[in-house]
Order: structure tokens, then C-alpha cells, then sequence
């Protein structure tokens, strides 16, 4: 049986206008809807684009410094492009805007 997998990974860098700590961008990304943070190092824990076929959530590791650029930030991605397109993003903006306005 051959499974078609319509999710892609992307390896994101993130120059910040100022410092951070890795451990609150942590915090951020874990408290935000429609993220799901997979990322252990040390147990090789990290956002597979098999674990994100068919799901909503958009999986996001190996989050670490950049130190190539001031304020750095490196961090894997992995979504199903079928699932979290522009139009799930769409109504998950205007959600936002209309429950923080």
C-alpha cells in the first residue's frame, strides 16, 4: 500500500530585534494554539513529517541559538501543507483577532 504524505519540513531562522531566552520562546511556542513542540535532544525527539501527516497542529523543534547573526533563533518545522494551509491560517488569524481584540 503506498500512503501519500502531504507534509513537509523547514528548517526556520529567526533574526530577533533583541536577546531572548531560548527557555521563554520555549514557553511561547508550548502555550500558543495549533502548536505542538516536539523537541528532546537527548531522547532524539523532534517534529517528524510522518507524525504531522493528518494532524491540524503545525510541530515545531530542535529550537537552539543561531549564533551566525545577532539574536538568532534556528527551529524545525513540520505540517501537513492539506491540512494547515492558507485557508486553516486564515480562520485561525481571524479567531485570534476576533477572541485578543
Amino acid at each position: 500500500m503506498f500512503l501519500l504524505s502531504t507534509a513537509t519540513g523547514e528548517s526556520i531562522n529567526v533574526e530577533l530585534e533583541k536577546d531572548f531566552d531560548i527557555y521563554d520562546v520555549r514557553l511561547l511556542l508550548e502555550n500558543s494554539s495549533g502548536i505542538t513542540v516536539v523537541d528532546n535532544p537527548e531522547k532524539n525527539f523532534y517534529p517528524l513529517a510522518s507524525k504531522a501527516n493528518g494532524n491540524d497542529d503545525v510541530f515545531v523543534g530542535r529550537l537552539r541559538r543561531d549564533f551566525s547573526v545577532e539574536n538568532g533563533l534556528n527551529l524545525w518545522v513540520v505540517a501537513d501543507n492539506l491540512r494547515k494551509g492558507a485557508a486553516t491560517n486564515a480562520i485561525q488569524i481571524l479567531e485570534y483577532l476576533l477572541n485578543n481584540s
